[in-house]
């Protein structure tokens, strides 16, 4: 009886990437940028308040604590998407370019998925191939258009 339950249910393909095949930034993820930007900025302000931080931040210190391979990756991505200008850099509050840092750090992400093939469980492998796709698309529409 639960196999032909299993087999109702089905699933559901979800397009989470935020770019449309032309490149243009879907209207869903519009405006997203700045609480990136609050969360990039956040940990120097929790490391400042030290241990009397206010009630509720101790489980979001502990979160950002953990690393795993999806961390480490959202990580390299948030300092990519910094060097391309789209996070601005904490130590000024504005956002600077550096195309060279920008496309080392896709580069390397794309190393690693390169050595991960195989490796890594469908999650994982997933998020990868979407940051990347995302970052490429993104260091594509600036190096084409470094105005923007």
């Amino acid at each position: 009886m639960e196999q032909s339950e299993d087999k109702d249910k089905g699933f559901k393909v979800q397009d989470r990437r935020r770019f449309s095949a032309e490149g243009e930034l879907k209207p869903e993820h519009r405006g997203q940028e700045e609480p990136r930007a609050a969360a990039a900025a956040e940990p120097a302000s929790a490391a400042a308040s030290g241990p009397q931080a206010a009630p509720g931040t101790g489980s979001a210190t502990a979160d950002r604590s953990e690393i795993n391979f999806a961390t480490f990756i959202v990580g390299l991505s948030t300092q990519a998407l910094l060097h391309l200008g789209e996070i601005p850099d904490p130590t000024s509050n504005h956002p600077v370019r550096d195309l060279a840092a920008a496309q080392q750090l896709i580069d390397i992400l794309g190393l690693l998925r390169d050595k991960t093939r195989g490796n890594l469980d469908r999650d994982e492998a997933g998020l990868l191939d979407s940051i990347l796709f995302d970052l490429r698309m993104k260091y594509v529409e600036i190096a084409r258009n470094p105005n923007h």
